[in-house]
């Protein structure tokens, strides 16, 4: 996995990042407990990005609350917003697509505060790979585009999908794009992927279809 980039919490994801099998990746994972107070974790619970490491934190809701105040514990956390907004009308053709020289049909692009910039990174079966983002294409992306402004830095993510036909965008908390990678890592066959990652990647984007709001 590129530097900077860390997948989703969890002990499927953990497995696959320790060197571990699909196959064991797909064992029944322990629950999981809030990494600041041990609390016990349901599947659906908040996440919370460590600056210093730059990885996803479990949270349970009272934790996650205690660092949604601007400056609490000194800014070591930051807490992983829930909004998602479908980018219904969004700007992006296929030339301008092509001049941000994604190698792929899938990815997604953050604002990276310590590195000041924009940065893109695209799934795939080795996990999320960066490219090299071409940051005058990706100014007029943002120009032609208003809520790309709104993005929250390290913590949320404009998301793309154009494979197999589609043309669909979304503005995502960050853990959602990390959560993909991790789909496409543990279920990826041979060269084309296999009939479940497709199956299982169509069912991810029709759930945040159904988890997000619309908007221009």
């Amino acid at each position: 996995m590129a530097a900077g980039v860390s997948t989703r919490p969890g002990a499927r994801l953990r497995a696959l990042a320790a060197g571990g099998t699909a196959a064991a990746a797909e064992a029944p994972a322990p629950q999981e407990h809030c990494e600041l107070c041990g609390t016990p974790l349901g599947p659906q619970h908040r996440h919370l990005l460590a600056r210093a490491s730059r990885e996803l934190v479990c949270a349970c809701r009272p934790c996650a609350l205690l660092f949604d105040r601007e400056g609490a514990g000194l800014g070591r956390y930051v807490p992983i917003p829930e909004r998602r907004l479908r980018l219904d009308g969004f700007a992006l053709d296929d030339a301008t697509w092509e001049s941000l020289r994604v190698p792929v049909d899938m990815a997604f692009f953050f604002v990276h505060s310590e590195l000041g910039r924009t940065v893109a990174f695209y799934p795939g079966p080795m996990g999320a790979t960066e490219s090299q983002l071409q940051l005058e294409a990706w100014a007029a992306i943002v120009a032609a585009n208003p809520p790309l402004e709104a993005l929250q830095p390290d913590v949320e993510a404009l998301l793309v999908n154009r494979a197999r036909g589609a043309r669909s965008h979304w503005l995502v908390p960050i853990d959602d794009c990390y959560e993909l990678v991790g789909l496409i890592r543990t279920t990826w066959r041979g060269l084309s992927g296999g009939r479940e990652v497709w199956e299982r990647i169509d069912g991810f984007f029709d759930q945040l279809d159904r988890r997000s709001t619309g908007g221009r």
